[in-house]
């Protein structure tokens, strides 16, 4: 099954507003951004993370960076680092790579918000597609799937 029809329908049963929007193809969230005519500050992105337990899912506005350091310390876990697209694309079904929504909860995955893109009205990000975008109300993501928020981006990062 295509990852929007199983976020549509997840989003649907959650009785949740959202928009699907469709744009050329693009392959960064920066690029998005500019294709959905939206400040690169309200495109969320998913940064997967690893470490010798498992995944998890770091969502942060596309044009910051995440700091592993203190990643390490909201999560107190070590040794994290950044998963390549390789390692990561077989947890996604029906996903193109690099694409994920951030919606780990739907794959068994933690997920941390950096608290810049919680203080957002709407976020918009990846429906599974390079073409594709979902834009919906923070308030209802972060209801459903009840992410962990911190300060994630690297320090010098302005907000």
């Amino acid at each position: 099954m295509p990852i929007l029809t199983k976020l549509k329908d997840f989003l649907d049963a959650s009785g949740v507003r959202y928009e699907v929007r469709s744009h050329p193809p693009a392959f960064t969230a920066q690029e998005v951004a500019a294709a959905e005519h939206i400040p690169g500050r309200e495109m969320a992105k998913v940064v997967m993370i690893r470490d010798r337990n498992g995944y998890l899912m770091a969502v942060l506005p596309a044009p910051l960076h995440v700091d592993l350091r203190r990643l390490e310390q909201a999560a107190g876990r070590r040794g994290l680092r950044l998963a390549t697209e390789a390692q990561f694309a077989g947890l996604f079904p029906g996903c193109e790579p690099g694409a994920m929504p951030p919606f780990g909860n739907l794959y068994g995955l933690p997920v941390w918000v950096d608290d810049s893109l919680a203080r957002d009205e709407e976020i918009a990000f990846n429906a599974g597609t390079h073409a594709e975008t979902v834009h919906m109300r923070y308030a209802d993501f972060a209801r459903l799937v009840q992410p962990t928020v911190a300060a994630l981006r690297a320090p010098s990062a302005a907000v």
